[in-house]
This record gives C-alpha cells, structure tokens and sequence, in this order.
C-alpha cells in the first residue's frame, strides 16, 4: 500500500527543483511514517541543489526536518501522535563507530545510500520510478517514511520549526562547541559565518560558559541576532583582511582560544587558523563545496601547539542530545527560535534557495500549516 504525497524533487543537479505527487510506499517492520510538520533549508541542501555536491538523483529534498509519527511497522516502540525530529546521519549500529559509541562516526549509514536501511526507496513517481530520499529522511515533503532510529522523540511544547533545527543546524553548531572541542567555561571563542549553524555555535559558546564571544559576519543584521544569543563581541566582516584580524586580536587578548569556522570557504578556513594563540583550536564546521582546498604554514601550528577539528554533525548522538537540547531551549538557555527569520510553504522552496545564494535569511523554515 501506499500515500499520497507532494513533494520537492530534483531532477538533475543545477537544475530547477520542483514540486510533484508521489506514492509514499507504507512503513514496515522497524520503519515509521511521519507527518512533516517543519523542514529548515540547510546550505548543505543548496550544495546539493547547485551540484556542488555529487548525489545521484532523481531525490527528494532536505533533511532537516520534524513531525508527528503517523504510523509505524511491526516492532517499532514509537507511537502515533508522537512528535519527533529527524537525524539525517541514521546509525547503522554495527560498524566500528556504533559499536564504540559514536554513532556521527557511522561509516556504513543508508544516510549515505539514500535509502532505507534494506535499500528500499519509499518514494516513487505514478510511473512507478524510484525517487531517492535525501539521507535517507527527505524532509520537504509532507511525509516521509524513515527507519526507526531516524525518528527521535522531543518534548511536548516545542515549536516543530525549532525541533527541526535541531535535527540539524543546532546540533551541528551546539555540539561543535560542547562535544566536538569540549569548549571549557571561561574561554575566548570566535565564530566566521553566522548562518544557522555559526548562530549555533555562538549560543553553544554562551552555555558553555565562554567569557567572550566574538561573532564576525558581513551583515550587520546578523551581528545583531548574535548578541541576541549570546555574542559579546561583533566584528563586521569586510575586504580588508588585516583589519579583521586586528578587531579579533583586539577583542580576544591576543586570540581566541576557540575559533569555529562556520561557512566553509578556503578563505575563511585559512583565516580561522591564522588568527590562532599558542594553545589554540580552529574548528571547522562549515562545509566546502567538494573538491575545495585550503593551505596554512605548519611551522607555527606544531610549534604553538595549535590543533584543527573537524566537526561533523557536532558529534551528535540524536538518540541522546536531540531531547537535551530540546529541554535547553525550552528552559530558556538555547534561544533557537531566533534564529528562524522566514516561515515558507512547500512551493517557495526553489525562492528560498534563492534567497540562501544572496544571504538574505539566517534560517528559512517549510511548516505544513499556511505561514500567514
């Protein structure tokens, strides 16, 4: 059996995306259908959009996304009516990095196939072609059917849009800064970007206790969210690099302690690493097209004992810190909802991947219901 359902498609990369009718096969044994009720449009989405990523296609958008758990397969522990954001990296739970506990360190995912864990694909054209889900969740669509441990219970109270922030850009800023450099109270931190996940780094930096927070972006509104979450310092970006670096070292006594490069561009990956004290961390969270290079001098960084991380997903084991963050910002300590500045339907996802190309938003949410 199967649903009906719409859904934005990408034929081909480059190309226009679209939205079409599909059949949305039925959940079985250990998989869930749920009900998208918000779905963010993440940069990583963009890549995949302009080609600047190679995913097979024809593929059903996003991943990164919640909703209410409609209907479930045999032997599945979740309920109907149960509302839950989705992890775009599904653990496989039997290689290396499951078994040790790192589920983000997964290398064998059906995130990474586009498919269900047994390489079904739930989603298929009236023709009968198969239409691959993005990570295996494809959040822009009105419903998805995703295994079990994609789906991840979240507290009652929470906005869909922000628990589908969660599923991705939070975690990925947040966790950057508590699990991936384990940033300790008291430290000087900067943040490059201030996109979805670099807002989430700053107010991963402010829990953590950080003494400053330097946020750096070109646009002055975004500063403004930036202190809003927990920025103590804001430096606009500009053409002249040797200022920039000044206004850091300005206002970090020297250097950050911590710098989270959050745009991915060789440039700004360069500059992260420059601007490094003896002692020093650059995180690199943001993602480059693939194929993109960066260079840096390796004397001073072995002889300063200066480190580089990467950061994927920021560590995130969804079974485990999709609920805390969750319970921090329903406390009052991750402010995530600021970071939603436009609220679209399923049809304006093609605007809002315009709309991400000129930077004109920090997070552009789909909600089911008609945004007003």
């Amino acid at each position: 059996m199967s649903t009906l359902v719409r859904a934005v498609v990408l034929d081909e990369p480059g190309g226009p995306s679209r939205v079409e009718s599909l059949r949305l096969l039925d959940p079985r044994a250990g998989e869930v259908r749920v009900r998208v009720t918000a779905a963010g449009i993440c940069h990583s989405d963009l890549h995949v959009r302009d080609g600047e990523w190679e995913r097979p296609t024809p593929m059903v958008m996003g991943h990164e996304g919640a909703g209410v758990v409609e209907a479930v397969g045999p032997g599945v522990s979740l309920r109907v009516g149960q509302p839950v954001a989705l992890a775009w990296l599904i653990p496989c739970g039997r290689c290396r990095g499951c078994r040790s506990g790192r589920p983000w360190a997964c290398s064998d995912s059906p995130s990474y196939r586009h498919r269900l864990l047994d390489g079904t694909i739930p989603f298929q054209r009236p023709d009968g072609e198969p239409v691959l889900p993005y990570c295996a969740i494809a959040t822009m669509a009105e419903a998805t059917v995703v295994p079990e441990a994609a789906a991840i219970p979240i507290p009652d109270g929470v906005d869909p849009a922000v628990a589908a922030l969660i599923g991705c850009c939070v975690s990925t800023g947040v966790g950057a800064v508590l699990k991936t450099a384990a940033v300790e109270p008291g430290s000087s931190v900067a943040v490059i970007g201030l996109g979805g996940v670099g807002l989430s780094c700053v107010m991963g930096a402010a829990l953590a206790g950080a003494s400053r927070v330097v946020a750096i972006d070109r646009v002055a509104e975004k500063l403004e969210t930036a202190r809003a979450v927990g920025a103590t310092h804001g430096i606009t970006a500009t053409d002249d690099r040797a200022a920039v670096i000044e206004a850091l070292l300005e206002a970090t006594d020297g250097g950050p302690d911590y710098v989270f490069e959050a745009i991915g561009l060789a440039s700004t990956v360069e500059l992260a690493i420059e601007v490094l004290p003896l002692g020093g961390t650059a995180v690199l969270v943001g993602m480059t097209p693939q194929g993109v290079r960066a260079g840096f001098e390796v004397y001073p960084l072995v002889d300063g004992s200066r480190r580089i991380l990467g950061s994927n997903y920021g560590f995130a084991d969804p079974a485990v810190d999709f609920a805390r963050y969750a319970q921090a910002h329903l406390d009052g300590r991750l402010p995530v909802a600021r970071l939603i500045d436009r609220r679209i339907r399923l049809g304006e996802a093609e605007d809002a991947f315009d709309a991400m190309r000129e930077g004109r938003y920090t997070r552009q949410v789909i909600v089911a219901e008609d945004p007003g």
